[in-house]
């Protein structure tokens, strides 16, 4: 197949998005397919769709050619008003499915999605109008209460709130304050005074328009990821220093990452079950990876969000549950399309 896997974008998660989509492309060519790396801002001046997948292909030197392109980054957002870059919707057009290794807003948020689906262009996970719900923290937590998916009560608070501490808002501390729409933990500030509030509430402004401010689980970090609606092993993450941010996601051994966890069955049993409801509330189609915290004082399990493109780097989860029940990173990748190209078989 001609596989397009769409990487990097203008989000802060664009280097992770990078590593991604480089190990998913090695993947897919390692399995034969005509797979080549593609930054969906930036483009590929020098494609010529027609000849594009032919011959030879250096996965790394592509990689490379789009990293260069990162101190450009900031300025080009500003003078640029299409966010695809040269040759992408060409290319993707000529493909026979696009593997979207994109993270963070504007990839993941559904805008990218949707354009697709008017172009008449394939692509792996799940449709525009989940992405867009999973990607906004607020309206996750609002569809989760209204289907009764168990999640962290909490607020939404927009700039120019003047509000700055957990009083003000009617809530106890500790309290979490998260960008509404980021990822990989970026942004994220766990607040055990009132100066940690107003540092956190700035510290998210400064990424975006809106947060969530929501009470704090002292308790086990979990995940559990579904595919094609099979709730995978679960994994227990234990950062050795802090919690789960973004350091700790993406250094190697910074984090203990065990799978299948170590936890009863009937636990592992409910964290399974609780991921099905969250995929099922928000119309997850295809694949995609749920956050857990269990309480340490009663057990009871806490959905946080849903990750919609989730990572797939050399420290990635999804891989690790993938591992636990014999399928290899490469076959990971080759599921994952499969089973999204279910959607346009019917």
């Amino acid at each position: 197949m001609k596989i397009v896997v769409l990487a990097a974008g203008t989000s802060t998660e664009r280097e992770v998005s990078i590593v991604s989509g480089t190990g998913i492309c090695k993947a897919l060519r390692r399995l034969g397919h005509q797979s080549i790396l593609l930054d969906v801002f930036f483009g590929w001046k020098e494609a010529d769709p027609a000849t594009a997948f032919d011959g030879e292909y250096d996965t790394d030197a592509a990689a490379e050619y789009i990293k260069g392109f990162n101190p450009q980054l900031e300025e080009a957002r500003k003078s640029r008003r299409s966010f695809f870059g040269p040759n992408v919707i060409a290319l993707c057009e000529e493909a026979d499915i696009v593997f979207l290794a994109l993270h963070g807003s504007n990839g993941e948020d559904g805008r990218v999605q949707a354009a697709f689906d008017l172009l008449g262009i394939r692509y792996t996970g799940t449709d525009y109008i989940s992405s867009a719900i999973a990607m906004d923290k607020s309206r996750t937590k609002q569809v989760f209460q209204a289907s009764g998916v168990n999640t962290p009560s909490g607020i939404t608070i927009y700039r120019g709130d003047s509000r700055r501490s957990a009083s003000e808002f009617g809530m106890e501390l500790p309290v979490i304050v998260k960008p509404c729409c980021g990822g990989s933990s970026v942004g994220i500030t766990i607040c055990r005074t009132e100066e940690d509030v107003r540092n956190g509430i700035d510290l998210a402004f400064s990424l975006e328009n809106s947060a969530v401010i929501e009470e704090f689980i002292e308790g086990g970090e979990f995940t559990c990821c579904v595919i094609d609606g099979k709730a995978y092993p679960v994994v227990m993450i234990t950062p050795k220093t802090g919690y789960y941010d973004f350091r700790n996601k993406y250094t190697a051994g910074a984090t203990e990452e065990l799978c299948p966890a170590p936890i009863s069955d009937d636990l592992t049993k409910k964290i399974q079950e609780e991921a099905l409801k969250a995929a099922d509330a928000i119309g997850l189609i295809g694949y995609g990876r749920m956050d857990f915290l269990v309480r340490k004082s009663d057990q009871k399990v806490f959905c946080l969000e849903v990750n919609t493109l989730p990572g797939m780097t050399p420290t990635s989860l999804v891989p690790q549950e993938a591992a636990a029940v014999g399928i290899d990173f490469d076959h990971l990748c080759q599921k994952l399309i499969d089973v999204s190209l279910k959607r346009y078989e019917q």
